[in-house]
Formats: structure tokens, C-alpha cells, sequence
């Protein structure tokens, strides 16, 4: 089964729930992104 939960914050990519997993990442500021920006809100922090 495959739901639309939302859109990335970031790049406005849909995000979908597939069969009960969420393709993409909750903040923990409530928002939702796709793994892509995920990975780059990751580096970015990391370099600091």
C-alpha cells in the first residue's frame, strides 16, 4: 500500500508511507524530509 503523508519541507518532494514505513524522516521539530535532505541537514551539522 502506498499513502501520501505529506511533502518535504525543503525540496516540496511527496512523501510517501509504504506499506506502514515512512519514506522520508519526522524532525523533531515536526517536520517531515525526504532522505535526501535529511542526509544534507546531517552534514551540515556535522561540519560544524
Amino acid at each position: 500500500m502506498r499513502e501520501l503523508v505529506g511533502t518535504c519541507q525543503q525540496c516540496g518532494k511527496e512523501i510517501f508511507c509504504l506499506d506502514g514505513f515512512l519514506n522520508g524522516v519526522h524532525t523533531k521539530d515536526g517536520k517531515i524530509l525526504c532522505f535526501d535532505c535529511e542526509k544534507g541537514v546531517e552534514e551540515s551539522i556535522d561540519a560544524k
